[in-house]
């Protein structure tokens, strides 16, 4: 029984470094908030269209009748059916970067009164200095409100309150007036409320800071993996080699870290275009350098312990020693960076966005957001500039929090009580 006792509590005295890590983690309270900020962005981002206001692709439906409107604004819609050919879309279509194929015209108004086989709206132009326009009232077919006509139309009523006419696939339907006057006003006319306004397009703000998310968490998260993948290379080699080949190494980091980041990004954009994909690249090519650099260095001194000599005494190669023992016991400083790195590329993303050499309309940015209305940051307006601002500014908070609360809790040389 005694033994038994024993084994037990050596169990729970050596818990994982990684357990050890959590339970520190844990404790700090402003790295879990930035944790809970990161986890809440990246639903954000993976739902993508599922959960926006505006569900079209790139949050993109620009109303021009409703641009600059305050939050909370209500305006009401009358959806006219396209004459076009809408493919359908999935539950999977609508995530990340996909979005729905508008099949709808989004007709501001403010009346609406049925006329036989016709709907006849006052619609909406602007605020109470031009509502004389919107004494003229225009009538609308509910054949061309619910269905996609075919472009004769061979439109016509047999005077018994049925009216007939072909869609776009040539199809014949005969519907009766009352019935597509109600399902007009079920189905067709809308009230819609912009919780934080339109921008100067008239798109919804919301829908577009959410989209924004998924393009600075996928900047982000690629730009670093491209970073690693050079810097931990590199470095592994420079510091496990030595020699001439740690020389060769650290004479084309001093090189890329001579060169100030946002000009050498600014220089490998326009050298490789500007668009989604090659932020990508330009920003991964730039953040390298600091992982080789602390990479090297914690290789530097782990290659001399005795467990690196036991591999090099069993006859293993240079690449299962780096690969199995030495890279392993570097990775928590390596996680540290990643979250500065995570951190700098979405700034980096931002300023990009905001020049203009970054991800080019009408994929939304917040750096591209707050360039479009920059303008209006002095008038009572200027929320639609800040807010964008301050959705990086958070973003950009939650991970340096993340990263500095993994660099307390990933410190072996800390004072952790361990105690349950």
């Amino acid at each position: 029984m005694a033994r038994k006792k024993t084994v037990q509590t050596s169990k729970e005295v050596s818990r994982s470094l990684s357990a050890m890590a959590w339970k520190r983690l844990k404790r700090n309270y402003p790295a879990m908030f930035g944790f809970f900020v990161i986890l809440f962005a990246c639903m954000i981002a993976i739902l993508g269209a599922l959960i926006r206001p505006d569900k079209t692709t790139n949050a993109a439906n620009a109303i021009p009748a409703v641009n600059t409107k305050p939050p909370g604004f209500e305006v009401k819609y009358l959806l006219v059916q396209k004459n076009d050919t809408i493919h359908p879309t999935t539950f999977f279509d609508k995530m990340l970067f996909g979005g729905e194929e508008n099949k709808f015209r989004y007709v501001p108004i403010t009346e609406f009164e049925f006329r036989g086989a016709e709907i006849s709206v006052k619609e909406y132009v602007g605020e109470e200095e031009n509502s004389q326009f919107r004494q003229i009232s225009i009538p609308y077919l509910l054949a061309d409100v619910l269905y996609p006509l075919h472009m004769n139309n061979r439109y016509s009523e047999d005077g018994q309150g049925n009216v007939s006419f072909y869609d776009i696939h040539n199809n014949k339907i005969t519907r009766s007036i009352i019935e597509m006057q109600n399902e007009v006003e079920s189905r067709c006319i809308i009230d819609q409320t912009y919780w934080l306004g339109t921008d100067r397009n008239g798109r919804d703000m919301l829908s577009r800071l959410m989209a924004g998310t998924i393009v600075s968490l996928s900047v982000g998260l690629i730009s670093v993996l491209i970073s690693l993948i050079i810097g931990i290379s590199l470095g592994a080699i420079a510091g496990y080699f030595r020699g001439w080949v740690d020389d060769v190494v650290m004479w084309l980091i001093n090189v890329v870290w001579s060169i100030p980041t946002l000009l050498l990004v600014i220089a490998v954009t326009i050298a490789l275009g500007k668009g989604f994909w090659q932020v990508f690249v330009a920003v991964g090519l730039t953040m390298w350098v600091e992982v080789a650099r602390i990479v090297r260095g914690q290789v530097l001194s782990i290659r001399e312990k005795e467990f690196v000599e036991a591999g090099r005494a069993l006859g293993f190669r240079a690449p299962r020693i780096i690969l199995r023992h030495v890279l392993p016991n570097v990775m928590g400083p390596v996680i540290v960076i990643s979250a500065a790195n995570f951190a700098s590329a979405i700034l980096i993303e931002s300023g990009l966005s905001f020049l203009g050499v970054g991800v080019q309309p009408p994929m939304p940015s917040w750096g591209s957001m707050i360039a479009q209305h920059k303008d209006y940051i002095t008038t009572e307006m200027a929320y639609l500039a800040v807010l964008p601002g301050i959705a990086t500014v958070v973003m950009v908070l939650a991970f340096m929090l993340v990263g500095n609360g993994l660099r307390d809790a990933l410190d072996t040389k800390a004072v952790d009580d361990v105690r349950s």
